[in-house]
């Protein structure tokens, strides 16, 4: 069965950090760039990180510096580590693996609360 679940939500105070994980069963990410989008309520979603199969990252200006996305094939698993998190960082985080347009899983999401 194939599946990728996301891990590691929860609530924070502001200032603290969290770190996501996205681990996938049933197939192999090496191939895969991964990436981070989160959806918060009245907004519109947005993509925050984003990591190429050979290890290029990208980051939404709103959390650049702040948050560090990795990925550790061996253990089939993609990280957010969020740093210094801020009240507007809330929302749902969900992981997704991409190869192409037609080739892409999505996770169900892990919720974030950040208090202020």
């Amino acid at each position: 069965q194939l599946q990728f679940v996301e891990s590691g939500g929860g609530l924070v105070q502001s200032g603290g950090s969290l770190r996501l994980s996205c681990t996938a069963s049933g197939f192999t990410l090496d191939y895969f760039a991964i990436g981070w989008l989160r959806q918060t309520p009245g907004k519109e979603s947005e993509q925050v990180a984003t990591i190429t199969s050979g290890g290029r990252s990208k980051y939404a200006e709103t959390v650049k510096g702040r948050f560090t996305i990795s990925r550790d094939n061996a253990a089939n698993t993609g990280y957010l580590q969020m740093n210094s998190l801020k009240p507007e960082d809330t929302g749902v985080y969900y992981c997704n693996a991409e190869r192409s347009p037609t080739l892409n899983f999505w996770g169900k999401g892990t919720l974030v609360t950040v208090s202020s």
